[in-house]
């Protein structure tokens, strides 16, 4: 078997020549990832955005003095003896979503307590909690309005 020293130097590849190849090689390598990365970025799509409405169901399935948290809408429903309003569970803040308490609603994320009404009791958030339209149809169902 020839030896490196036994070929003739246009067959061997120096070690320049191999340093260079291989950079080259990666860069190409890293380009090409570059580019996927780039396509899939592009073709992002988003989640559709959640409905403005819910059908809520009949009226007659949340008694009088009731408070039902709706996970999906992200409201809680009360059912006064003036009829129903609803909140929106989602702090004024910075989003997070608040918990119904005893004596209101408390965020969990940075301490914000709302009363029962949803009005600010002690900060950071300035805002009360957002008061959702609940419309009652003439079939007896309640749909809320989150827009």
């Amino acid at each position: 078997m020839p030896s490196n020293a036994d070929m003739p130097n246009g067959d061997r590849l120096s070690r320049r020549d191999f340093l260079s190849l291989t950079t080259r090689g990666l860069l190409s390598l890293s380009g090409l990832l570059g580019l996927g990365g780039l396509i899939r970025f592009l073709s992002y799509r988003p989640d559709p955005a959640p409905p403005a409405q819910f059908d809520l169901g009949l009226a007659a399935n949340y008694p009088p003095g009731s408070r039902t948290e709706l996970a999906d809408a992200r409201a809680l429903l009360i059912h006064t003896p003036n009829g129903f309003v609803a909140y929106s569970t989602i702090c004024p803040h910075l989003g997070c979503r608040v918990q119904p308490a005893d004596d209101g609603f408390k965020c969990p994320c940075h301490g914000s307590r709302f009363d029962r009404q949803g009005a600010v009791l002690n900060g950071p958030a300035a805002r009360p909690l957002r008061i959702l339209r609940v419309e009652e149809q003439a079939d007896g169902h309640l749909i809320l309005h989150t827009d």
